[in-house]
């Protein structure tokens, strides 16, 4: 390995573990619970999951995703780079009382054989593994010729993938090479990413409705609490109160401009495609 080969890979494992580390943050098995339980089942009907199928939940988080493909009858595997994260869908898949398989794994270089899996499916999860040209291509790698390939995505129009938008500016740039996770809601970019590798792709808009908040100071500071990028953001500045305040200030707006009496409406992209 030259010099700027292994720069690079140890580059990229720094990367990783800030990513592990950011969603080991605060709590995202209760805000998936909370705010998005049913995303999970609705990414799960659209691949059509059946007894017998074997599934790979890429990027699972907690579970939301696994847990109904299992309840399906799937033979599922969830992966994440997060152990802290697959310990709570652990605890959720023994609430459900259905098995699941759960590994630690890296979503652009993913441990399984080519074509192992019937389904692979990814639920608000791969979308923020840094490269997306790797992470598509793990993603049709592991699916058999034949299978489907399922994926929910924030927008960068929707509420979540504003929300990035407000925070961006708060942060440090990211590495060269690093896109920004809701690409992964924008159907050319999508098409750009799987369009040459797949069949009978279909992307279609759908909303979440979110009731959890009073006020938008409350969806704020839930998010503080418990979202690991937003909470990375306010570390990072935490030296500097005009700039948290700063912050403050630009999410709660954010929520303001979306409030409808108490509802939010979080548009994303649900993908389906035939490998």
């Amino acid at each position: 390995m030259n010099r700027r080969n292994g720069t690079a890979a140890e580059d990229d494992r720094v990367l990783k573990a800030r990513h592990r580390a950011m969603w080991a943050l605060g709590d995202y098995p209760a805000l998936a619970r909370e705010i998005i339980p049913t995303l999970g089942a609705t990414l799960v009907r659209s691949c059509e999951v059946e007894a017998g199928d074997r599934v790979l939940d890429v990027a699972t988080g907690s579970g939301n995703a696994a847990v109904p493909a299992a309840l399906a009858g799937g033979e599922v595997v969830a992966c994440d780079l997060t152990p802290e994260l697959l310990d709570a869908g652990r605890e959720q898949a023994a609430r459900h009382n259905v098995k699941i398989e759960w590994r630690v794994a890296d979503a652009e270089a993913l441990p399984f054989a080519d074509g192992e899996f019937d389904v692979v499916m990814s639920c608000v999860g791969v979308m923020f593994a840094p490269h997306h040209r790797a992470a598509a291509d793990e993603l049709v790698r592991v699916c058999r010729p034949g299978g489907t390939i399922g994926l929910l995505n924030w927008t960068p129009e929707g509420f979540v993938g504003q929300m990035f938008a407000a925070m961006q500016p708060y942060l440090a740039p990211p590495p060269p090479g690093v896109r920004p996770p809701p690409l992964w809601g924008d159907e050319e970019h999508v098409r750009s990413l799987l369009g040459g590798l797949v069949q009978d792709l279909t992307m279609r808009r759908d909303i979440a409705r979110v009731d959890l908040f009073d006020t938008p100071e409350a969806f704020r500071d839930y998010f503080k609490s418990h979202y690991g990028p937003t909470i990375a953001a306010y570390r990072g500045i935490a030296d500097q109160p005009e700039r948290v305040a700063a912050l403050d200030r630009d999410l709660a707006e954010l929520a303001r401009r979306h409030d409808r009496d108490g509802v939010w409406e979080w548009e994303y992209l649900l993908v389906t495609a035939r490998r």
